[in-house]
């Protein structure tokens, strides 16, 4: 299963008023774990930005005057995030100015929802915690990742913290963590160790003769106890083949 965690800066809050993409920030998961693989670009629009669009991200006009435009970079974000599934927070927003950007090119791309399927976090997060606050920062508190570092808003970075709060949304391990809790009795979500994904592999130990003759009859004992009830010994049994 590939994820693409998704998330774009702008010149503004509308599309329809020609505002555009500016930056764009992906990670990469596979089968829920961070690949280290991501997309990263910035974008001159060839537009000014507003002051308030830059109040909130700090990318300014002349730091995008030399940066390649939507239709340099489209195929290779196409290629990106093709029949991926996109996590993104707010997706009505990011997938709405993505569309825009598609259908501003001279070539006829499809929209991002006919080449990859949506999830939008946000709506996740207002049905799992209805009446509270859910942007990203308060997401990052809720689940204590840590966004210290995030002073301004950036594609990339709030990809990679999204990644983060996406998966202990979604984990459901807290529950697991035997004394891992608060003073309401609440699980505490511990922090995620992420492993390379060239790590030796793990070491199997097999049981020795011994060991499995030790096993053996500690079973035998559960099941004169139990008067044949040992359930681990009926599963060794031969299966029983009928006609």
């Amino acid at each position: 299963m590939r994820q693409i965690v998704l998330d774009t800066e702008t010149t503004g809050l509308e599309p329809s008023q020609g505002h555009r993409i500016i930056e764009i920030g992906c990670v990469e998961l596979v089968n829920r774990q961070l690949t280290g693989n991501h997309y990263h670009q910035y974008i001159n629009p060839d537009r000014e930005v507003e002051e308030g669009a830059i109040e909130v991200h700090g990318i300014s006009n002349e730091f995008l005057a030399d940066k390649p435009r939507f239709e340099d970079i489209v195929e290779d974000f196409i290629e990106f995030i093709k029949g991926a599934e996109l996590i993104i927070h707010n997706a009505p927003f990011d997938v709405g100015f993505i569309n825009h950007e598609f259908n501003l090119q001279s070539r006829n791309y499809p929209n991002v929802d006919s080449i990859c399927s949506i999830l939008d976090t946000l709506a996740m997060a207002r049905k799992k915690h209805p009446g509270q606050k859910n942007s990203l920062d308060a997401l990052c508190k809720r689940y204590e990742v840590d966004n210290a570092h995030r002073e301004l808003h950036g594609a990339l970075l709030d990809a990679e913290i999204l990644a983060d709060v996406y998966l202990r949304m979604t984990g459901g391990q807290a529950t697991l963590l035997l004394g891992d809790m608060d003073a309401s009795g609440e699980a505490v979500v511990q922090g995620i160790r992420r492993i390379t994904a060239d790590r030796p592999p793990l070491t199997v130990v097999k049981a020795n003769e011994q060991e499995l003759a030790e096993h053996q009859q500690r079973l035998q004992a559960i099941n004169d106890a139990s008067d044949g009830g040992c359930v681990w010994l009926q599963t060794e049994a031969e299966p029983v083949v009928s006609d």
